[in-house]
């Protein structure tokens, strides 16, 4: 079954004056305009292809590379404004819809926002939801700490950044955690940082424990070496100085750089700290 919204591998079936039909195992057929045709194509090839519905409501495939999938969330521009919603633009010819009814806040042409791609089961389009808490559910979680997890950066609280979790979950950055800068849509590697009793989750933008300090040494040594073999950064300087280079704190630091003269990778000097020569 050719799943509209996502990525198909499909075999070439045969080719007319418009373009290639594509189909599956269960016989189900899609067209491939004559522009996405890779050159020198072949009967029974494989072709991995997006499938969406074009302008005229039509299922069509395509080798462009779409900036969301279904189910998934992204962060997009708004093309344009009128009496159907916000129409989104996402990489593809034709914009991708978002209803009123899906609109937090009245959106505005030429703003980017946080939206949720899926298939609409009255009207059977694929659509956008900017109202995103509606697709999070942190009941079932298979997350624990010290995992690593893709986050989405969608709202600035008191507390922190909210953050959506592997397509799935819905967690929070601590500002005591944020060394480098932030903005809403930004893409992120994250940690789980601690699961609460309620299943709420705290991420860290770094490994906990013994892995973080694998990863801060190896930060601070490949910064190192981007900079002629010399830092001047010691456990004596400012954190906001080790903030703006490493873009770690300077507890971390203390401790990556630890590491690092313990394996005898590393001098600490009163001005900096010295790559050891070989």
């Amino acid at each position: 079954m050719i799943e509209l919204g996502n990525y198909n591998t499909l075999s070439v079936l045969r080719s007319t004056s418009v373009g290639v039909f594509l189909g599956d195992e269960d016989g189900t057929e899609i067209l491939l305009p004559n522009k996405y045709v890779p050159e020198n194509i072949q009967l029974d090839d494989k072709l991995n292809v997006f499938c969406y519905l074009d302008h005229m409501e039509r299922p069509i495939a395509t080798t462009l590379n779409p900036d969301i999938q279904r189910n998934k969330f992204g962060f997009l521009k708004v093309a344009e404004v009128n009496q159907f919603g916000a129409f989104m633009q996402w990489g593809l010819e034709k914009h991708l819809l978002v209803p009123f009814r899906e609109q937090r806040l009245k959106m505005q042409e030429g703003n980017w926002y946080v939206v949720y791609c899926y298939l609409d089961d009255q009207s059977f389009r694929l659509v956008a939801s900017n109202k995103i808490d509606k697709f999070l559910n942190n009941d079932n979680l298979d997350l624990k700490v010290n995992d690593e997890t893709s986050a989405i950066v969608t709202r600035k609280t008191d507390l922190g950044w909210e953050v959506i979790l592997d397509d799935k979950y819905k967690g929070l950055l601590f500002f005591s955690d944020v060394f480098k800068p932030i903005s809403i849509g930004m893409k992120l590697k994250a940690f789980v940082k601690k699961v609460r009793d309620d299943n709420k989750i705290d991420i860290s933008l770094q490994p906990i424990g013994s892995k973080m300090l694998d990863s801060t040494s190896e930060t601070i040594y490949k910064e190192l070496l981007a900079n002629n073999g010399f830092l001047p950064l010691n456990d004596k300087s400012d954190p906001e100085l080790i903030k703006n280079q490493l873009q770690i704190s300077k507890k971390a630091f203390k401790k990556g750089i630890g590491v690092l003269y313990k394996e005898r990778r590393i001098l600490i000097k009163d001005d900096g700290i010295y790559v050891v020569q070989k």
